[in-house]
């Protein structure tokens, strides 16, 4: 594995990345603590989870972990990896948030906020109350 520090971002990265351009995305983890952050960003690309994560280089921010968004059994291994490491927030009924998946197109179409919507969404793979596979 490989570790890449910029300014904004930290990269780790596997030897190996057979993303497709049109088809990448990430699901994202929204963290307080940037310690925190890098021990889930390089144990997913240690455990071969993914084969790339990056987190924002900030005490506090956003880290990225990688696939194509037609497959299925890599969402799987990530969602698996965010339930085990308490990595989706749940609401006060004790309910999963309905995080989404972001498509790298639309980052680069500068979707965020209102202007993001995702098709891609925890719902589709698990039940938000029970946390059961959908799929």
């Amino acid at each position: 594995m490989k570790i890449i520090e910029s300014i904004p971002w930290v990269y780790y990265l596997a030897e190996t990345n057979e993303f497709e351009y049109d088809k990448v995305g990430k699901w994202m983890y929204f963290f307080k603590d940037k310690k925190v952050a890098a021990e889930k960003c390089e144990n997913a690309v240690k455990d071969r989870i993914v084969t790339q994560a990056k987190h924002s280089n900030a005490e506090t921010g956003v880290a990225c972990f990688y696939l194509n968004c037609d497959d299925i059994d890599a969402h799987k291994k990530v969602i698996s990896y965010f339930i085990k490491n308490n990595m989706i927030a749940k609401t006060a009924k004790n309910r999963f948030y309905n995080i989404p998946f972001k498509l790298d197109q639309q980052t680069r179409r500068g979707e965020y906020g209102e202007t993001f919507k995702s098709e891609i969404t925890l719902d589709k793979f698990i039940d938000l109350d029970s946390g059961e596979w959908l799929i």
